[in-house]
């Protein structure tokens, strides 16, 4: 299989096999929208498989932005690339962020959040190597 590189865009790259649609979902990327090319469980010398995403931009004027806290919070070990004129200008690494609004979803069924409308779902990290994950309002762990 072949698929070639892209002159302007994003490569979100070393993504965990089998998880690129739910990223996609996760940063609100469009795919019926979007020109993308999704590469799923090919090989990787450091993770054994991975998935790649790559979004191109043929104008080079409206990359879409990659919300970094999201995608440290979805794919940890992903890498994002920027690409003009066919290189890789700079290089982003996402990290797991301290704090996060309106990504998670409280499932605690008394939490304010599920019974008022309008209020933000916020949540802060309370242990970084599970990934945990709890509701500001009620304390609930979050389930990603």
């Amino acid at each position: 299989m072949e698929v070639t590189s892209i002159v302007n865009g994003i490569i979100i790259d070393h993504v965990p096999a089998g998880t690129a649609l739910k990223v996609l979902e996760y940063l609100k990327i469009n795919p019926a929208k979007t020109k993308l090319a999704l590469i799923m469980n090919t090989d990787s010398h450091l993770y054994g498989t991975k998935d790649i995403i790559k979004i191109e931009d043929e104008d080079g004027k409206k990359t879409p932005a990659i919300d970094l806290d999201v995608l440290g919070l979805v794919a940890r070990t992903a890498t994002v690339g920027i690409v003009r004129g066919g290189k890789i200008v700079e290089k982003k690494t996402p990290t797991l962020p301290e704090h996060v609004v309106n990504i998670l979803t409280c499932r605690n069924p008394r939490c304010v959040t599920t019974t008022e409308r309008g209020i933000d779902q916020m949540f802060h990290l309370t242990h970084s190597e599970r990934q945990e994950y709890r509701c500001d309002y009620c304390d609930e762990e979050a389930k990603l």
